[in-house]
């Protein structure tokens, strides 16, 4: 359970960004790293205290293109969850398909960590995904580099960006990014190098569509893991208005609008 003004507050909260990982399925090294289990049951454990309506099931790095895990994890978490994977350029039609019917909603570009397909690939695959299925794309991208992928972001059906773009050095550039449409998860704190406090509000007042909350469970290789108190920051620094937006609206929207 967390708290905000003192008392025990149960705001709904759709989790934009969570990754279950088991070892029943292929994991693969990244850099020479593997985390350890987050099983189904470890995730809602963590999440008991939360008023939790639901979430988004990333693909990690070590994940790759393997999809038995996330339909698993779909299928046990139920249809309040969706799932975001990576795919090959050379994925078909028909499973495009069959991933959307299993709760597939978004495509996942990891620049930052690899696993994933490459960025040449970004634009064309965007829009493949989006007209057969009506998925948009994620970014795991340093901010740094979002000056080069502006032209190209802001021209894509729908994107999202992981963990406040990491870097103030391209902050200016996301905050540009949300002004234009592309949302921006509220997840990973400890990761970025700048005033998290400072970066919600300037993004919410560029777009209060485009911030979505996420614990960014089990937080691997983050400076550390997620808190609630990073729940309670944003409570605190939005005002409960429009923090729903953020812990709630913004992401069942996204995720679970159809085009």
């Amino acid at each position: 359970m967390f708290f905000y003004n003192g008392k025990p507050e149960r705001p709904e909260v759709f989790d934009s960004h969570f990754h279950i990982i088991d070892r029943r399925f292929p994991l693969l090294p990244n850099n020479g790293y593997l985390p350890g289990d987050y099983s189904c049951a470890d995730y809602l454990e963590r999440m008991r205290g939360y008023n939790l309506v639901g979430g988004a099931i990333v693909s990690g790095s070590f994940q790759a293109f393997d999809q038995s895990y996330l339909l698993d994890a779909l299928h046990t978490l139920g249809p309040s969850f969706v799932g975001v994977t990576q795919l090959p350029s050379t994925v078909s039609d028909e499973e495009l398909l069959d991933l959307d019917w299993a709760g597939v909603r978004a495509l996942r570009f990891n620049l930052k960590r690899g696993g994933s397909e490459g960025i040449a690939h970004l634009d064309s695959m965007a829009r493949r995904v989006h007209e057969i299925v009506g998925w948009h794309v994620e970014l795991y991208v340093d901010s740094s580099e979002l000056t080069e992928l502006y032209d190209t972001l802001t021209t894509l059906p729908a994107v999202s960006i992981d963990h406040l773009g990491l870097s103030r050095a391209g902050l200016n550039t996301l905050i540009r990014l949300a002004e234009k449409g592309v949302r921006v998860k509220a997840t990973g704190f400890s990761r970025v190098d700048f005033d998290v406090k400072a970066a919600l509000r300037d993004i919410y007042s560029a777009n209060p569509e485009a911030l979505m909350f996420g614990s960014d469970l089990p937080s691997t290789r983050a400076p550390r893991a997620y808190a609630d108190e990073d729940c309670t920051l944003v409570l605190e620094v939005l005002g409960e208005e429009r923090a729903t937006k953020v812990l709630h609206s913004n992401a069942v929207s996204f995720y679970r609008g159809r085009k």
